[in-house]
């Protein structure tokens, strides 16, 4: 399985490495011809803002007010981006996630649809970062935080913990606690906010 660079410098990469490159370009190259706003989340874009971790697959988001789902199969699949469960439009209107595989590299590519006004607002305020040689979109370090904190995995948790060590000058914690709160009012998850304190604590902010 192709995995990602360590950091987003121009590197040597190895053959499964550039594998990956080639089918974070490929998805880049399909996004930037629809008209919806979209970035890459997930373990790219942690990399991208300089947390060393390592991902085998790429998670991106697409505004889905007004897109057009079929046309977004279409071009992902003339830059060999293709579904890779059936009915993947089907199961993409029902869990609002199109889950798909560049062929070439056999990397995973996952795309969530956004709706919500977080999601929005983060993909207005989205940033370009050089990825060893292939520039992306992504999320500012503190919406970032904000994905991370709603993912709520143990591994989503060390990424928020990564991205606060590196960014606390640059993240507005009453926004990020604000947002978290409401993600977890409409999840029926009370619990879900303690995570973030339990980070601000640890590291003192």
């Amino acid at each position: 399985m192709a995995s990602a660079p360590l950091a987003p410098a121009a590197v040597t990469a190895t053959p499964h490495q550039q594998a990956f490159l080639d089918a974070l370009k490929a998805l880049g190259q399909a996004l930037g011809e629809i008209e919806a706003p979209s970035m890459i989340i997930g373990g790219v874009a942690v990399i991208a803002l300089g947390v060393p971790r390592l991902t085998v697959d790429i998670d991106a988001t697409v505004a889905a007010v007004a897109l057009d789902l079929e046309g977004l199969a279409d071009t992902l699949g003339r830059h060999g981006i293709h579904a890779r469960i059936p009915d993947a439009l089907a199961f993409a209107r029902a869990h609002q996630a199109f889950l798909c595989v560049h062929e070439s590299s056999g990397t995973p590519v996952d795309i969530s649809l956004a709706w919500l006004p977080f999601e929005d607002d983060a993909l207005r305020s989205r940033q370009t970062c050089d990825y060893a040689g292939v520039l992306i979109h992504v999320p500012r370090a503190e919406d970032l935080v904000i994905y991370k904190l709603i993912a709520a995995r143990p591994r989503d948790i060390e990424d928020a913990e990564g991205l606060l060590v590196l960014h606390a000058g640059a993240i507005d914690l009453a926004r990020v606690r604000e947002v978290v709160r409401q993600f977890a009012a409409a999840l029926d998850e009370p619990e879900r906010p303690q995570a973030l304190e339990n980070l601000i604590r640890k590291l003192g902010l």
